[in-house]
């Protein structure tokens, strides 16, 4: 395929060439009804760019195909038989390929170490989910991905179950064996789906971690925003094989999706994608350069310890993204959510990830030197000037064990049930109604359906105390939650 063309980028230069005036949404009409005061932060050009697709970029029976051919461009570069680009994220992308595979009272392997999205969608489509737990890794006090007997073991105690979602890489950068899980599921005649999410580079240099669809995944989702050069919101989810019909993915995700979609993450997916076929590899060759650097620069401090290729071992990772810093701070004696707060608030430098243990930053192909300099910087003035940063409330850390909960009902019936709200301290043993997600990396602690326990409550109620986000909880202060009513 000729990967030098733009069908959606093309269409708005046509779109502007032509002159054409619309006089349907948007309102703003091109930028001509935008306050003044916002066009000088955003530009014109923005607004401009911002035109429906339907009777805008084509014409009313969409006959020019452009979205059509763009999607056709991915999947190619990709290797993908299919793709299809998503304005709603992969909040979006994973629901509809849950729901592609598995129905309501259906079940469903899922890592335990999902999004809150994978749960929401367990919700929507009544699933009931078989939780597939992660490796723990105490010393570290983080997960590995499942490995492929695990999943085996899994399918072999739920052999109605419809298929796999595998998340990967975490949000920390270790990777799963796609291949080998793969191989287990399509064993037993089920497909996988793969969240990754923070892998969109991945397909474009050799250097990088297996992609989904090279090692044979049936489905796999991407956050182009996240590693790629999208704009916020864009997602693509790419098929392959007959063990997930097309037709029921779109139908699903039609189901879902707005229908007001954004031309913006339609061009941006679509430049981007051109530009990692002509000049990928060698962007992110420079930017593997480039967090070589930062890794070699950042081993030499003292007081912090960064994540590596130890990782990778059975129990443990597969693989590793090296484009991922994971570095824990406990030797500064400080908790990741005070170091991320003091690097913003004095170094100006705003990180991807942080928690108790640890913070992480993300380098890119749009890295360069002075934001190469700039994070080694701030990395040395934390070592430097870490006793003037606030020692937080101790956490108490369970056992990361203690984290692999009962599940008592299915999400969507504890989510729906009719519910009250308890003191913190006597929700234990009772069955949550309400996803309580530490953010970032919004992976639930209490998914809705799973029984609590008393280390849960105690770790929620500590990191609270030390700086942990919990935006999805129904008492913002976390001195309550929602139960299932007895």
């Amino acid at each position: 395929m000729d990967h030098s063309r733009t069908p959606v980028v093309e269409a708005l230069v046509d779109f502007r060439r032509r002159g054409d005036v619309a006089y349907g949404p948007p309102g703003h009409r091109q930028g001509r009804g935008v306050d003044p005061r916002l066009l000088e932060v955003l530009g014109e050009g923005l607004f401009a760019a911002d035109v429906l697709t339907l009777n805008g970029l084509d014409d009313r029976r969409q006959s020019q195909g452009i979205l059509e051919q763009a999607q056709q461009l991915m999947a190619d570069a990709v290797h993908a038989e299919q793709a299809f680009f998503s304005t709603c994220g992969s909040s979006l992308s994973v629901k509809s390929a849950m729901m592609s595979v598995a129905g309501p009272g259906e079940e469903l392997l899922v890592s335990r170490n999902a999004h809150k999205s994978v749960v929401s969608a367990l919700i929507i489509g009544g699933i009931r989910p078989v939780w597939v737990h992660p490796h723990a890794d105490e010393e570290l006090h983080l997960v590995h991905p499942p490995e492929p007997d695990d999943v085996r073991k899994a399918l072999a105690a739920h052999p109605d179950a419809k298929g796999m979602l595998l998340i990967t890489p975490t949000d920390w950068g270790t990777c799963a064996d796609i291949a080998g899980v793969a191989a287990v599921c399509h064993e037993a005649g089920v497909p996988l789906i793969v969240d990754e999410a923070w892998g969109a580079h991945f397909p474009f240099h050799p250097e990088l971690p297996t992609w989904g669809m090279d090692a044979g995944a049936d489905v796999v989702v991407t956050s182009v925003h996240k590693m790629g050069a999208a704009i916020e919101q864009s997602s693509v989810f790419h098929l392959q094989g007959d063990r997930v019909d097309p037709t029921v993915l779109k139908a699903r995700e039609d189901l879902l999706g707005t229908t007001s979609s954004s031309s913006l993450v339609y061009l941006t997916l679509d430049g981007w994608r051109r530009h990692m076929v002509e000049s990928g590899k060698e962007l992110l060759s420079e930017a593997l350069a480039r967090a070589g650097r930062i890794r070699t620069a950042v081993e030499g401090l003292e007081g912090l310890s960064l994540m590596g290729r130890e990782v990778v071992r059975p129990g443990a990772a597969f693989d590793i993204d090296p484009l991922v810093l994971t570095v824990d701070v406990r030797g500064l004696g400080i908790t990741g959510y005070a170091a991320t707060e003091w690097l913003r608030d004095t170094c100006r430098v705003d990180l991807s990830a942080s928690d108790t243990c640890r913070i992480s930053a993300r380098i890119t192909h749009g890295d360069d030197d002075r934001s190469e300099s700039v994070l080694v910087e701030a990395f040395e003035q934390l070592v430097a000037r870490s006793d003037e940063i606030d020692r937080a409330p101790q956490v108490a850390l369970p056992g990361l064990g203690d984290l692999e909960l009962e599940s008592v009902m299915r999400p969507r019936d504890a989510f729906f049930a009719r519910v009250e709200q308890v003191p913190l301290k006597e929700s234990v043993g009772r069955i949550v109604a309400e996803m309580i997600s530490p953010y970032p990396p919004g992976v639930p602690v209490l998914a809705p359906g799973e029984r609590i326990t008393a280390e849960v409550i105690e770790y929620l109620r500590t990191g609270k105390d030390a700086g942990m986000l919990i935006p999805d909880s129904a008492d913002p202060e976390l001195g309550s939650l929602r139960v299932v009513a007895e």
